[in-house]
């Protein structure tokens, strides 16, 4: 339930204007987070409000696209703008579980404590032993096949892969259809629903709602089993896994159960690989167009000696993760940030009342020609130290900003960087299209394959 705040906001101050863009175009623009709340920006400016129908039928929207406003949402400790109540979350936790994305604050809390520690810079690197070796393994296979590959299918596989060795101790290379299915069936479900005035009841048996819940179900029982090969073998290395089932209930003391657990680890299965490989296809794409990037990540990474890019490594490879964060900001992994209103508050000099449905579009943000000149052309060089200082930050999204911050941010940096170097070390790519088409049901990915042609590298720039 949402009330007014004790001194949150200031009825002073005017309310958020009015969105001009014509309704029909407001309803489909809120349903294409990915493209459609770039054009909402286009025409109301940084923050506007979205009506799309009655209060008592669905919550009015206030879009934000500064960073004055997503500092104002993001940065709070409290719960006053709560992510857990968007009808997103709601929508979400109904079909796939309540996890860290979609619970309420107070649950969510103690959960990410429990979590926390495996994310932390300390301890990130100790889950790198996979990745390197995988792209080498993947560049072999590209070096005796044909030189044409999809960087979308072979990304996603070596990502959940590596992701799946390293933090959950099992190897589910050849079960990316499961996740792919929760991703083309159960999210868009879940997000349309949200995103409509008005929906048939959630039971209700459609075509839609069957597909949903048999891709959840699968994922689930495929979590169940990671979870029980963790059970059944104690020496296994798996810490995600661990840190769940070491985890207890704040209130009453009990671990969580096993339901709980394979919530979470569904969660990470899906956005944690997705983020990871979308981030991945998206640089390699990128420099498929920019030869003398790739000679300049190959000039840098041949100062490395070893047969193998560790971790270690990666303090050296700054033009490298230049790479990945402008791939990043070209190709967020979220294309908004929702949190409900819960009493009022100002964003960017606006009175928000409780009840609205706050979005940030970090795409738009990202789009900004304000903030970066020439937006849509791929420049690592903007991310050059005395380019963006740390005072930008809340120019720059990727992985949210403030306490409900991504937990795997370092995670898939770290990964990401070490894939990229193994690959770009030892051959030469070039991307076919000019386009990267992409949808965003929960993280944003290639809405069709990405063809590119591969050759070996034939000498390291100097």
């Amino acid at each position: 339930m949402t009330q007014p705040a004790v001194g949150g906001g200031d009825e002073r101050l005017p309310p958020v204007p009015l969105n001009p863009l014509p309704y029909v175009k407001r309803l489909r623009a809120v349903r294409h987070f990915e493209t459609g709340l770039p054009l909402l920006r286009a025409a109301g400016g940084p923050v506007s409000r979205i009506r799309l129908a009655p209060r008592l039928v669905m919550p009015p929207i206030v879009l934000i696209c500064s960073p004055q406003g997503a500092r104002d949402l993001l940065g709070r400790a409290d719960s006053r703008a709560e992510r857990g109540e968007t009808s997103v979350s709601h929508e979400l936790g109904a079909v796939l579980g309540d996890n860290l994305l979609t619970m309420p604050y107070a649950q969510w809390l103690p959960r990410r404590r429990a979590i926390q520690p495996l994310s932390t810079i300390r301890h990130v690197p100790r889950f790198a032993g996979h990745v390197s070796t995988l792209a080498d393994e993947l560049v072999e296979r590209w070096l005796d096949g044909t030189g044409e590959v999809d960087l979308d299918r072979e990304c996603r596989a070596l990502t959940l892969r590596a992701m799946s060795l390293s933090i959950l101790g099992v190897d589910l290379g050849g079960r990316d259809d499961v996740v792919a299915s929760v991703l083309r069936y159960a999210v868009p479900w879940a997000v349309g629903r949200a995103m409509r005035p008005i929906n048939t009841p959630r039971w209700w048996p459609t075509r839609g709602r069957q597909r949903a819940v048999a891709a959840s179900e699968a994922l689930h029982r495929l979590a169940a089993d990671v979870m029980q090969t963790c059970h059944d073998s104690p020496d296994i290395e798996a810490p995600l896994v661990r840190a769940l089932m070491a985890a207890t209930d704040p209130d009453t003391g009990a671990p969580l159960s096993d339901r709980a657990i394979c919530d979470e680890l569904v969660l990470f299965i899906v956005a944690g690989h997705e983020t990871i490989a979308t981030a991945l296809t998206y640089a390699l794409f990128a420099v498929g167009h920019h030869p003398r990037v790739q000679d300049q990540i190959a000039a840098e990474l041949s100062k490395i000696r070893s047969n193998s890019i560790t971790a270690q490594d990666i303090p050296r490879m700054g033009y490298t993760a230049q790479v990945l964060r402008e791939a990043l900001r070209l190709c967020p992994p979220t294309a908004a940030l929702g949190r409900m209103v819960m009493q009022d508050i100002v964003v960017d000099g606006y009175r928000v009342p409780a009840g609205t449905l706050a979005l940030i579009s970090v795409i738009a943000l990202h789009q900004d020609p304000e903030l970066w000149p020439d937006p849509f052309t791929f420049d690592p060089d903007r991310f050059a130290p005395e380019n963006f200082p740390p005072r930008r930050r809340w120019d720059y999204l990727p992985f949210g900003a403030g306490p409900r911050r991504c937990l795997g941010d370092h995670f898939t940096m770290q990964e990401a960087t070490l894939a990229l170097a193994g690959i770009l070390r030892r051959v030469q790519i070039r991307s076919h299209s000019n386009d990267f088409p992409t949808t965003a049901p929960l993280t944003v990915i290639p809405a069709a394959p990405v063809p590119a042609s591969i050759r070996p590298r034939s000498a390291t720039p100097r």
